[in-house]
């Protein structure tokens, strides 16, 4: 009889012990064993999180972020901040650019996965006696899908201003001490202690390119204005972390509040319809000084994407009605189209229900090309 109760007990324990649950440390991958490593790449792989903690201002001193791109190509019109540019083909050129204490923390990286610059370059650097080495495989790419910001070059910034190509270029600095004394031709003063008080200074268009620099990589002004932009909404923000020391170095001293001081602007003539301006003395403002006006294009996105007038702004005429509270006060608004039709309606509707705006409109026939360049003939 005591066998089958033995049996029963024995039943109970094995049911008991596999009943129970049996539960595993969990544990977290850092920012560095998060990367899936591929073969030929560096053996040492960080993300984005991981770069982003150096990517600051101002610059951390014993770490070096280095961008393994093309100069004008690639890394002049968009890298990661504080990044160093030592294209890979120029390596050895170059070398002499990285820091001299070779424990320094070194995180190289090139345009995403398919990229081999960065790696190229990383062997090369480990070769040298350098013994702190990451490569951030996903690249520049994935450095704008995960939402941090961009920064520009100061030599691409004076080719925007070249090109006279439509930006708003802000000097995050304090006015009467920094901005007064010497700036970035064109840039507008926003000291960011004051970014509250003046961001009606800003484009309506929260599209319009930003572009923020304060005193180069030991100043912070510049990252912080820039932050507050994007939460605001602004979707094409960079900083210029270099900033003003770097224009003042390779192009000379900017203007100051003495010799900035602009002639007066060319007065509007009016056309021959009411609310219109000449294309006569439209075109003389546009060549001698475009920023005295604000230009708005009516047209459709489509038609405005094939070509316009350089700075201009899209609004097209079926959502203005919708976006009139957007149109900036600060300067008189010039509508144009490519017939007039749409333009003299923009013009009629900001009247009626802006009628504190400064409004024109183009009475013209135009045609633009691809690169800015246009034909215009005034209405007969």
């Amino acid at each position: 009889m005591l066998k089958p109760i033995r049996s029963l007990a024995v039943a109970a324990v094995l049911t008991a012990l596999f009943s129970v649950t049996v539960v595993f440390p969990t544990t977290t991958l850092s920012a560095e064993e998060a990367v899936v490593q591929k073969a030929g790449w560096y053996h040492k792989l960080v993300n984005a999180e991981f770069v982003a903690e150096y990517a600051v201002l101002p610059k951390p001193d014993d770490v070096q972020i280095v961008d393994s791109r093309p100069t004008v190509r690639k890394y002049d019109p968009g890298h990661i901040p504080t990044a160093l540019n030592i294209p890979d083909s120029q390596f050895d050129k170059l070398v002499d650019r990285l820091p001299k204490d070779k424990s320094s923390l070194l995180i190289f990286y090139c345009d995403g996965p398919d990229c081999m610059l960065s790696h190229n370059s990383a062997f090369r650097a480990e070769k040298l006696g350098y013994g702190n080495i990451r490569v951030y495989a996903d690249g520049y790419p994935d450095w704008l899908k995960s939402g941090h910001v961009g920064a520009v070059s100061v030599p691409y910034i004076k080719k925007l201003i070249d090109e006279k190509a439509a930006m708003t270029l802000i000097d995050s600095r304090p006015k009467e001490r920094k901005f007064d004394k010497g700036h970035i031709p064109g840039a507008i003063s926003i000291p960011d202690l004051q970014f509250d008080k003046l961001v009606d200074r800003l484009p309506a268009d929260k599209a319009a390119p930003l572009y923020f620099y304060c005193e180069g990589l030991s100043c912070k002004l510049s990252s912080d204005s820039a932050a507050k932009a994007v939460k605001l909404g602004y979707s094409a923000v960079k900083v210029v972390p270099e900033g003003y020391p770097a224009w003042e170095r390779l192009y000379g001293p900017g203007p100051t509040a003495e010799t900035s001081a602009t002639p007066a602007a060319p007065a509007i003539q009016a056309g021959k319809e009411s609310g219109t301006i000449s294309v006569a003395s439209f075109e003389r403002i546009y060549t001698e000084a475009p920023a005295t006006i604000h230009l708005i294009d009516v047209r459709e996105p489509a038609e405005f994407a094939t070509g316009t007038f350089k700075g201009a702004v899209n609004f097209p005429i079926n959502a203005l009605e919708k976006r009139i509270d957007e149109l900036p006060t600060d300067k008189p608004i010039v509508f144009f189209c490519g017939t007039s039709a749409r333009s003299g309606e923009a013009h009629d509707m900001a009247k009626l229900y802006k009628p504190s705006l400064k409004t024109y409109f183009l009475d013209a026939d135009i045609k633009w090309s691809k690169d800015g360049s246009y034909l215009i003939a005034e209405k007969k």
